[in-house]
């Protein structure tokens, strides 16, 4: 509020400037109205500047200096040439605009390698300022999971949802799909959930990059731009922004290093839920949605069995668990079908809830054997 006071104090100041000096012998009206323009540009361009790192507001200044200074040079070279006066003060005039304008873009742009943390002093507070940014991807947001890891306190620091993001986000929920619509606003419910939180540092930035089109690429820019890590799901983002030397951290990488570790030997019990594509192989899933695919047990579908771990095939899309069940090792297969007969007439088939596979009753605890 004090902010915006601030704002309109400053354009009704440069509107009634110009309305007493009438620069350019302008009438009373478009005096008026020209400082109004003038003091909405100001503003315009301190909305901009506050977004703008230190380096690069050190590297515009340096830079606008050394234009103006290289332009006021060139103009006493050109004061002692044979120009006339009119033509002479209007290359004055560009020279000095035009030097300017490339000394505070180049400035600006060279700023970013400046060492503030050399300088000491007033700039030690940037020192650590851009390592607790994370950029959140539109996947990861529509994928709901960050909303837990966030509640969980395994982030801290800031995170950024960009206006670009958002409106992609928008364009989802708004799509004829309905498939597509649902995931759009389950995105925009979880980015709200994530924003309540107290612990958690959201903030919805503007920044944006006009000449790149593709979103991917626009958040490749703006962690550079921000020192940042992308937090995302997407693979294909994953391996460009490590391309591009851009920290990501992936949900599903996450997600696979917390799976529960089985070793080869180890015995568990899960529920056969459907036959493999092998002869006489059974499947079974974990909790976490993990395939176990299970030798001689395609006789056993829709009972809870015992199983040998064979081996574990670690994978980039996750990891499978091969197992062999013996019907002399844990006791009579009669009793195991009692067992199960009983446990699912008392609770009967539930649904997956990690998988949202049909029919399958969740198992107890690590899968261990209890015989």
């Amino acid at each position: 509020m004090d902010l915006t006071i601030l704002r309109m104090t400053f354009i009704l100041l440069t509107t009634a400037a110009t309305n007493h000096f009438r620069p350019f012998h302008l009438p009373q009206l478009y005096a008026v109205l020209f400082g109004v323009l003038l003091g909405l540009m100001g503003v315009l361009f301190e909305m901009r500047l506050r977004r703008s790192s230190l380096k690069r507001l050190i590297g515009a200044v340096v830079g606008s200096l050394v234009g103006i200074l290289c332009a006021y040079l060139i103009a006493l070279v050109l004061s002692g040439t044979n120009i006339e006066p009119r033509s002479q003060s209007f290359l004055q005039v560009a020279l000095l605009l035009i030097l300017t304008y490339l000394g505070m873009v180049i400035g600006a742009k060279k700023g970013d390698l400046l060492n503030l943390q050399a300088m000491g002093g007033l700039f030690g507070a940037e020192r650590s300022a851009p390592r607790d940014i994370k950029v959140l991807d539109t996947s990861v947001i529509i994928d709901g999971r960050i909303a837990d890891i966030c509640e969980a306190g395994f982030l801290d620091g800031t995170l950024l949802a960009p206006q670009f993001m958002l409106r992609e986000l928008q364009q989802i929920a708004d799509s004829a799909d309905s498939l597509k619509r649902n995931r759009g606003r389950r995105g925009l419910d979880i980015l709200q959930r994530i924003q309540k939180m107290p612990h958690v540092d959201t903030q919805i930035v503007e920044d944006d990059f006009p000449h790149v089109p593709d979103v991917d690429m626009k958040l490749i820019e703006l962690a550079k731009r921000y020192q940042a890590k992308i937090v995302t799901n997407d693979f294909n983002l994953n391996k460009v922004a490590q391309l591009q030397k851009v920290q990501v951290l992936n949900i599903n990488q996450l997600a696979n290093a917390l799976k529960p570790i089985v070793l080869p030997g180890e015995a568990m019990r899960v529920f056969i839920l459907k036959e493999g594509k092998e002869h006489s192989q059974g499947v079974a899933y974990l909790d976490d949605g993990t395939m176990v695919v299970v030798d001689n047990a395609r006789r056993m579908i829709s009972r809870t069995i015992n199983i040998t771990v064979t081996s574990v095939l670690q994978t980039t899309a996750g990891k499978m668990i091969f197992g062999r069940y013996d019907a002399e090792s844990g006791g009579s297969e009669r009793e195991r079908g009692r067992y199960s007969n009983q446990s699912m007439a008392a609770n009967g088939p539930t649904r997956h809830q990690g998988g949202g596979r049909p029919g399958q009753q969740r198992p107890q605890g690590r899968y261990r054997s209890v015989d």
